[in-house]
This record gives structure tokens, sequence and C-alpha cells, in this order.
């Protein structure tokens, strides 16, 4: 069994959650960051990190950590942290692709006595049903013998400045008492706010899945309230703040659901439950109708315009952001997509704005080229999606610049008044 001082770490998958992950180890202990994307290890090694998760003076400050596309140096490692995406595919079943792919390549190295830890988001069971087989076939050693698991979810909220890794409380795991001890020893190391040694693996795996899901069923029921509201002509921001003025009102907000985490978790669980034979209700109804509100934004957008005799088809609207958060380049599963399709659907002609987001990126993801700057004066409405702090500094009266005479201002994410807009949630 290892010890805490003959750990030697390597993180695979350099993305949102694992750089900054290890970038902390990287501050006190010799670690090797791993990637397959080999621009992506070339710009870490030039100082830089294009996701902006970790700034240029705290990437210079993980002295200790080296990055590598080369698989042979992860035979260095002993313990192993995974953090690769977990997404969904077109029919909104779990990709187990690259969760797969990187057990392959760890169980090409693995040794007696290493420690796999995994952090991307599953369903319950898959750590020991998925990835381990992974690693006993290609490795050719026995499970809880000659190696052994771990299962630690990441909690990395991207774009959040405030809460960082070390600063929030780790679940921790092992496939036995003695490495759940050794892999919690080891992430106390670096995270302030404690740790939480769950009793099994899959524990730790249920309890990720459902922060989520947790949040998207609220996010649902609170975009249900804006529909109902809507018809009966109520501001649902207006009935929102009165509502939370009582202690215990949870202060959730209507709008698009979208990103890594909250649009694709969910779909880990309800695969899981239908395979054991439960049908979810709950849990799906919300999921669909947070994946409708595309279609009813542009629905509400186009009876606006109908009603300022403003001509629907041939028509130019700017939508005003395409990451999936405000302040954050992250485009991953991000809903705006659908608003953008949709108008398109009523040949709308649509312009998209994005000072964060990389138009390389966008355009290879969702075959969409943000333009620069939008041009004043030139359309026929406006969609403010994202609250950036650049949108937010500009204003109502910079904003409407960008329109016609007659135009509609549609803000989704409450940065105006509801004098200064013609539509909100």
């Amino acid at each position: 069994m290892l010890r805490i001082e003959d750990v030697k770490l390597a993180v695979v998958g350099l993305g949102y959650v694992g750089l900054p992950l290890a970038v902390e180890f990287g501050k006190k202990r010799s670690i090797i960051g791993f990637d397959i994307n080999t621009r992506r290890i070339d710009a870490l090694n030039a100082g830089h990190d294009h996701t902006l998760e970790v700034d240029d003076a705290e990437l210079a400050e993980a002295r200790h950590l080296s990055y590598t596309a080369d698989r042979a140096q992860l035979a260095d490692a002993n313990v192993y942290i995974v953090t690769v995406p977990t997404p969904i595919d077109d029919y909104k079943q779990p990709d187990l692709t690259p969760l797969i792919k990187a057990s392959e390549t760890i169980g090409a190295v693995l040794k007696r006595g290493d420690i796999v830890v995994y952090e991307s988001t599953v369903y319950p069971g898959a750590t020991e049903e998925d990835c381990v087989p992974v690693l006993e076939r290609v490795s050719g050693l026995k499970f809880n013998v000659d190696f052994f698991a771990g299962y630690s979810p990441e909690r990395i909220n991207p774009g959040d400045k405030a809460h960082r890794v070390s600063t929030i409380k780790k679940v921790t795991s092992g496939s036995t008492p003695e490495v759940a001890e050794l892999v919690d020893q080891i992430y106390k190391e670096i995270i302030t706010a404690g740790t939480h040694k769950a009793s099994s693996i899959r524990v730790a795996e249920a309890a990720k899945v459902i922060e989520n899901t947790q949040r998207d069923v609220n996010i649902a029921l609170i975009n249900e309230l804006a529909l109902i509201f809507n018809k009966m002509g109520i501001d649902t921001e207006a009935v929102l703040q009165a509502a939370g003025t009582k202690w215990n009102f949870l202060p959730f907000r209507p709008g698009l659901v979208g990103g890594h985490c909250i649009g694709v978790d969910p779909y880990y669980l309800t695969h899981k439950a239908q395979a054991i034979g439960y049908h979810p209700e709950i849990i799906l109804a919300g999921r669909r109708l947070n994946d409708a509100m595309g279609g009813y934004v542009v629905s509400q957008l186009v009876k606006c315009m109908t009603k300022r005799r403003i001509h629907v088809q041939g028509a130019r609207v700017l939508v005003m952001g395409l990451a999936f958060k405000e302040n954050c380049p992250d485009l991953r599963n991000t809903r705006i997509v659908d608003i953008v399709n949709e108008l398109r659907d009523y040949n709308v002609e649509v312009d998209v704005y994005d000072p964060w987001v990389d138009p390389a990126e966008a355009q290879h993801e969702y075959d969409l080229t943000p333009v620069d700057s939008p041009k004043a004066g030139a359309y026929d409405a406006i969609v403010l999606a994202v609250a950036h702090k650049q949108f937010i500094e500009m204003g109502a009266a910079r904003i409407r610049e960008f329109g016609k005479p007659n135009n509609v201002l549609y803000d989704l994410k409450y940065v105006l008044t509801p004098q200064e807009s013609d539509l909100r949630l």
C-alpha cells in the first residue's frame, strides 16, 4: 500500500477541471499534467491558459508541474487523477468515450500498487462497472489486488474566481478503506475547505450527479413559473424579488440551461435509473422544459416583432453572448445555439457577438462565426442572452444603438430594467 510520501501524481485531462487541480498540486509537489491535445500542451508550456481558469501568474507559481502529451511519461506516476469530459450524444445518452480512452491510456502504464482516481461526472457504478474493467483488460492486473481506484467528483464552476479548487469542500472515496484514507490525505494537501470522505465510490458518484440534477429541476420550476407569469402579464423578476424576501426562498432565476454540468449530468442519472427499471418522472420533465426554452424565447421575440410591424422573414437579429454563462469563454453545451437555429428557421439573418469566446472554437463546435463588433443601426431585434460584464457596462442606450429605429430588445438575463427592454423572461 502506497504511503503519502511515496505518491507520484499525474492528472489526465487539462481542461476546465484538470488544469486548476494540477496547478494547485504543482505549487506543493511534483506532478505530471497530461493531455492528448498537443496545442493545449504547447500553450501551457508557453505559460498561458486559453480557458482563463488559471492566469499566467498562477501558472508560473506551479513550479513542480510539468506538461506532456507523451503517454510514456505517465509511467513515472503511481496515482492518476482522471479529469476528462463526460458528454452526452445526440440521443442524450451518456458518452463515456473520453473516459474509456483515458482508462486505456492509464491501463497501458499501470503498475502494481497504483491508484486511479476519477473526477469526471458519471452515473453511480460507472467507475467500478465501466472504467475498472478497462484498466484490468489493458494492464492485465486485478482490481483491489494489484491496483486500486477512487472517486472524487469535480466541483469546478467555470469563470468563478471566488469559489476555486482549494476553497470548495471535496468529496473523496476509495475502493478499500485504506485507499479511501490515502485519497483523502492527498486532496487534503491542497483543499483548504476540507474534505468529506464518502462511504463508497458509488455514494460519491451519486452525490455528484444529484448536485446538478437538483439545480436543473429548480431552474425548470422557475422557467415554468416564468411561462405562466408571462401569460398573465406579470413581471417574473418582480415576483421573484418579492418572494425572495422570505429567508428560505431559493434564489433561482429563469433562463437557458447550458454548460457541461447542469444540462448534461441529469441524463447520466436518468440513464442509470432506466437501466435498472425505473423511469424518472420529475427529472426528465425538468429536462424537457429547460431544453425547450430556446424555442420559447424565439416565439416571444417573433410575436413582439410582429406586433411592432417588423417583417420577420429576412430580418436581422443580433444575439449578444454565445458562452453558456457570463464572463467565461466556455462554449460547452451552450443553449444560445438553440435561439440562433430557431431564428434561422424563420429565415432570419443572425449575428452573434461575444467578446469572450474563441471564434475558431465557435466555428468548429457550432458552425458559427461571431462578429468582431455589431454594426450600429443594423438590427431589427437584439437578444441580450449572456450577462457579460462588457454588456452590463454598455447599458441600454448603447445596446439600443445597434438596432434600427424600430427594434425589439429582449433581455434574457435581467441586465436592464423593465423600462429599458421590450421583453424579459
